[in-house]
């Protein structure tokens, strides 16, 4: 049984999810993939406690990469007795978040409360790094942890059984709909994104659990879409990056064009908000840029 969990991110409802999944055998424990930000922590605490659950039955954490949307409550997590499993490559950002939230501020300035509220650290006791394919035996659950770069060097997409949880490397799709590239800065990678979907595509699985957002029964289906996306996004974008046109002109565009593609796709008012809320056109169009920007310094430097 996995709970989806809605955090109410801004108000808008199915934009960020949480999964709780409940120990086997009768155990009382539970385990979360995400954490979600910490300025939705306390809806997380009501919905686990509308499901006869306190704080402290929550033993475990598992992370599918750092950002603050996914990542950003673990501290709490930890500091009421949960173990956290990350990527290696984000660990010391969870022991010790400063440079990461420092970095966050800039981009988000006085909307850093409002959006994601504060991230302390994590003792290092309290959290593992997890290798690729390692697994982990929580809660009478087999878990297997599969680095899926593409999204963020630092991303795990977690397996039980033949259920996966994406994290953002499987993209948004809201209610089944459209499945959207989520392309924030600073490390987006196209090959190693589409070699992370054909890694999903391998695993043969029956549901992907969105962290934007719920279960996808129609796995294939969906990474064709989410592929095709990421290219037609580039697509997009790079006659405009080729042009010169800065990014501060290239926002209401690139939202425009999002919107307008997915509304023909059948995308509602009310799904369309909150695809608007779980990926901002804008971080997609700073992330694309930096993305091809580096592309073009590599080939540059060769």
């Amino acid at each position: 049984m996995v709970h989806v969990l809605d955090l109410k991110f801004l108000d808008t409802p199915n934009s960020i999810a949480a999964f709780a999944i409940p120990d086997k055998e009768g155990g009382k424990g539970l385990t979360l993939v995400e954490s979600g930000p910490y300025s939705t922590n306390q809806t997380l605490v009501r919905a686990l406690e509308q499901l006869g659950y306190m704080p402290a039955d929550v033993h475990t954490v598992l992370l599918t990469h750092i950002h603050f949307d996914h990542a950003g409550a673990a501290w709490w997590w930890a500091v009421q007795g949960a173990h956290i499993y990350v990527h290696p490559r984000g660990y010391r950002h969870m022991v010790d978040p400063s440079r990461l939230y420092n970095s966050a501020r800039q981009i988000y300035g006085n909307r850093m409360d409002e959006l994601w509220g504060e991230m302390q650290s994590i003792d290092e006791g309290q959290i593992t790094a997890v290798e690729d394919r390692a697994s982990v035996e929580v809660g009478g659950h087999h878990w297997v942890a599969h680095h899926t770069p593409g999204h963020a060097s630092h991303h795990i997409a977690w397996q039980l059984e033949r259920e996966v949880f994406t994290g953002d490397v499987g993209g948004c799709g809201i209610h089944g709909g459209p499945a959207v590239p989520p392309l924030p800065p600073p490390d987006i990678d196209v090959p190693a994104w589409q070699r992370s979907i054909e890694r999903l595509r391998g695993l043969d699985a029956t549901a992907f659990y969105l962290t934007h957002y719920g279960r996808v029964t129609t796995t294939r289906a969906h990474l064709t879409d989410l592929e095709r996306r990421l290219g037609a996004y580039f697509d997009w974008l790079e006659p405009y990056y080729r042009d010169g046109t800065p990014a501060a002109t290239l926002e209401p565009l690139f939202k425009r064009f999002v919107r307008e593609e997915l509304t023909a796709a059948g995308v509602g008012e009310a799904d369309l908000a909150a695809y608007m809320a779980a990926n901002p056109p804008y971080m997609s169009v700073v992330g694309m840029l930096r993305y091809l920007t580096l592309r073009d310094q590599r080939v540059a430097d060769r």
